[in-house]
């Protein structure tokens, strides 16, 4: 089911949100200023292409030690990057979410979504693992 699930996401626009996630990351690392966001931007595209089967985790659950991204900069990054766009963006994720659930076919559609919404208001410091492993940790 996991697989179908992919696959129709990937038909219905997963495919383009993920690359529009690495357009993005494309644009950060150009840019320079954006260095610090290239890595959150390139784990939301990898959360966007696949989400069925896939969990958002915390790098310092899954790792057991904090490095750059889960520690008092990775806060930071965090707090830019909301002020910039993360609010935006968990508002588009929810608006889609709210219209796919709409109808009973829709709703795994919309989960995604809001979990797509919940990982891009703070997305630093995150990592994406298969769902048996997120619920290991």
């Amino acid at each position: 089911m996991r697989i179908i699930g992919n696959i129709l996401w990937f038909i219905f626009g997963g495919g383009m949100s993920a690359l529009a996630w690495v357009l993005a990351a494309i644009l950060m690392a150009i840019s320079v200023i954006g260095l610090p966001w290239v890595r959150a931007s390139l784990t939301l595209a990898k959360f966007s292409l696949l989400p069925f089967g896939a969990r958002l985790v915390d790098r310092r659950d899954l790792k057991g030690q904090t490095d750059i991204g889960t520690g008092p900069f990775g806060l930071i990054g965090n707090i830019i990057w909301f002020v910039l766009g993360g609010w935006y963006l968990a508002l588009i994720h929810l608006a889609f979410g709210c219209f796919w659930t709409l109808t009973i076919i829709g709703i795994p559609f919309g989960v995604a979504h809001f979990r797509l919404m919940r990982a891009s208001i703070f997305p630093i410091g995150k990592a994406v693992v298969a769902a048996e492993t997120a619920y290991r940790l």
